[in-house]
């Protein structure tokens, strides 16, 4: 007679906790945008995420690799859809005004707090600083080419577009709250005050 009972396997012991290369970035970006460049570093973050060092290793060379691979996420979030205007041909001024500047608006994906955290980096960081630059220098060109094609002069569109962008990075940097429906609502009078048109 063969016995019923059904001999049980030991339990496997639970599985190491592991985090992805993307979970330590997000931890690391929170970090930087709360506490500033000087508190991304590889022990804060894995006493914060609970895990050993050799986590860290696991996906990055080094404390370096992190810091380029928060870079990179700001390219990709508050530049890159900068950038994809470049090659759009400017016909109507007021439209490609209202495209620049509805990537800060919209926040998808672009990240208010991480171009502030990145810009506060960068008063610590001459390469930083000189990436920061060359970005708004860039954004700054995309508001001139608009204000040009509206009709204004070198000059005038020069100082448009810098009134815009101050105002868009003052928005930020005094962390203003406003109700998103305010802000949709007040989108066309912003334009017609930057703009000088109806």
């Amino acid at each position: 007679m063969k016995s019923s009972a059904i001999s049980e396997r030991p339990a496997k012991p639970a599985a190491r906790k592991t985090l992805s290369r993307e979970a330590w970035i997000a931890a690391a970006i929170a970090t930087l945008e709360k506490k500033g460049i000087a508190n991304v570093k590889i022990d804060h973050l894995s006493r914060q995420l609970k895990v050993t060092r050799g986590s860290f290793y696991f996906h990055f060379k080094n404390l370096k690799d992190l810091l380029d691979s928060l870079l990179e996420q700001w390219r990709q979030r508050n530049c890159k859809p900068f950038e994809a205007l470049i090659d759009q041909e400017v016909i109507d001024g007021p439209a490609y005004f209202d495209a620049v500047t509805g990537v800060w608006i919209s926040e998808d994906p672009f990240s208010p707090r991480l171009d502030l955290a990145i810009r506060d980096w960068a008063r610590s960081s001459a390469v930083i600083a000189r990436k920061v630059q060359a970005q708004d220098d860039f954004r700054m060109a995309l508001l001139v080419r608009a204000f040009a094609a509206m009709g204004y002069d070198d000059d005038e569109s020069l100082i448009r577009a810098r009134i815009t962008y101050f105002q868009q990075i003052g928005y930020y940097a005094t962390h203003f709250k406003e109700p998103p429906a305010d802000r949709k609502r007040f989108r066309s009078l912003y334009t017609k005050i930057l703009i000088g048109s109806e």
